[in-house]
């Protein structure tokens, strides 16, 4: 086991990664921007680094600092958190030829996955289901980009290759818009990602976001830890969670496991890593693999009684999965509600100084969150300053176990997203269960804005 972790981000995930250390006897390096100084888990660290200011670019994005940080601390292995660097293979490769320990997926895998014309096309070697769409890259003629989309059937999407987050997409529901669409992709792709390549599939209209956690160690030993519904969200945001997914069966949900642990040992893949999927009348459909931990990562903990952070660092260090699928319990309810810094129905953020900070608590509640009374929110960065997760024997008694706690928490000098959760908790449609990734998009469009 490793005796010093750097970690290379920021907010909740770096507190959380610093937990796991703690918990494993493991000694912490913690990185941080200028503005990020008196942050809670940079007080809380063994050691503590500053490589640059503010901006993320010169200070979460700068590989020569953060390795530079790692090699005057004599920090044994870098733990990436989730974004900034943490699905970069050129930073995996980098940090491996430096001599130190990547915590997360070899660099190939990471490369692979972040290609999505790649990623699907070992997805369907491994038989795991996929759109229905263009193999690989899309013809050049016109005539030959129109009978493919006819084959697909509208309406149709177009998705950049090194895309992800939500970007570099565009719905296309006619003939006659269909070239134009392509083009404006492209260059999209181009610009943001710096690949032009762009792929065409089916547009499905009322998909739920269904997705499967697995660990993989380097001894060829894979597991699914069940499945996560993160259909609640906003311009591919997610803003709920929650585990496991209603209504899915478990005959569904083994079936989609074992082939989601197969393409595992297909790619040779090591570490923790999140298959999403669009789930539409009984069927899963692969979009992408997540090479990295997610934040939704604790509803799935929650329900089966697994660190998965630890797993990740034990998986880095070489050892064996401790335990094997017939080992995995799926027992109770858990849902996650993402606690933003932002005006709860304009979105705009809200950066700025918290006067009041008071967590809830309870049975069954969870609060990871790297805000405190008389923390300064930067404007530099995403606005999640924490997540309230809810645990129950069922889903009815997450859920308002999840009201109660909410109704608990008092953040002042600020705005948050909290109405906006109360709102969506009491909403008939989620207490259901099973709603669309179009549903709070619908939703918010019937909300007044005031």
């Amino acid at each position: 086991m490793f005796d010093k972790i750097l970690i290379a981000n920021r907010g909740e995930i770096a507190l959380r990664v610093q937990r796991a250390c703690r918990e494993l006897g493991i000694k912490t390096v913690v990185v941080h921007s200028e503005v990020d100084r008196d942050a809670k888990y940079v007080k809380l660290a063994d050691e503590s680094v500053c490589i640059g200011p503010a901006p993320s670019a010169q200070s979460y994005l700068n590989i020569p600092a953060i390795i530079a940080a790692a090699e005057v601390t004599d920090a044994e292995a870098i733990h990436p958190g989730y974004g900034f660097l943490s699905e970069n293979a050129d930073f995996a490769e980098k940090i491996e030829a430096s001599g130190f320990v990547f915590i997360g997926p070899r660099p190939e895998n990471i490369r692979m996955m972040g290609d999505k014309v790649a990623a699907k096309a070992a997805m369907t070697k491994a038989g795991v289901p996929c759109v229905p769409g263009s193999e690989g890259k899309l013809p050049e003629a016109p005539a030959d980009l129109i009978k493919l989309a006819r084959s697909i059937k509208y309406p149709v999407i177009i998705k950049a290759a090194g895309g992800g987050g939500g970007r570099g997409m565009r719905v296309v529901h006619t003939e006659a818009a269909l070239i134009n669409a392509i083009n404006l992709t492209q260059a999209e792709a181009q610009a943001a990602f710096g690949n032009p390549t762009v792929y065409m599939e089916k547009y499905l209209e009322h998909p739920r976001h269904v997705e499967v956690q697995i660990l993989a160690d380097e001894h060829k030993n894979v597991v699914y830890l069940g499945e996560r519904d993160c259909s609640m969200q906003r311009r591919h945001q997610k803003i709920i969670e929650e585990a496991p997914a209603p209504n899915i069966t478990l005959k569904e949900r083994v079936r989609i496991g074992d082939r989601c642990v197969e393409a595992c040992k297909q790619i040779n893949y090591r570490g923790a890593g999140t298959f999403e999927f669009l789930y539409e009348n009984g069927e899963f459909f692969f979009i992408e693999m997540n090479t990295r931990i997610q934040v939704e990562h604790p509803v799935t903990e929650m329900v089966t009684g697994i660190d998965i952070v630890q797993e990740q660092v034990r998986i880095a260090a070489g050892e064996k999965l401790t335990f094997r699928q017939r080992d995995i319990r799926i027992a109770g309810h858990a849902v996650e509600c993402r606690i933003n810094a932002e005006d709860p129905y304009k979105f705009t953020p809200s950066p700025g100084r918290i006067t009041t900070f008071h967590a809830p608590g309870g049975p069954g509640i969870r609060v990871d969150s790297h805000a405190y009374q008389g923390y300064f929110v930067p404007p530099n960065y995403d606005s999640m300053i924490g997540k309230v997760i809810a645990y129950g024997a069922t889903r009815d008694q997450a859920i308002r176990r999840m009201r109660i706690a909410l109704s608990e928490m008092v953040i002042e000098g600020i705005q948050t997203n909290i109405p906006l959760h109360q709102d969506l908790l009491a909403d008939t449609q989620f207490i259901r269960g099973g709603t669309s990734i179009h549903y709070l998009k619908n939703k918010l469009a019937k909300t007044p804005k005031v």
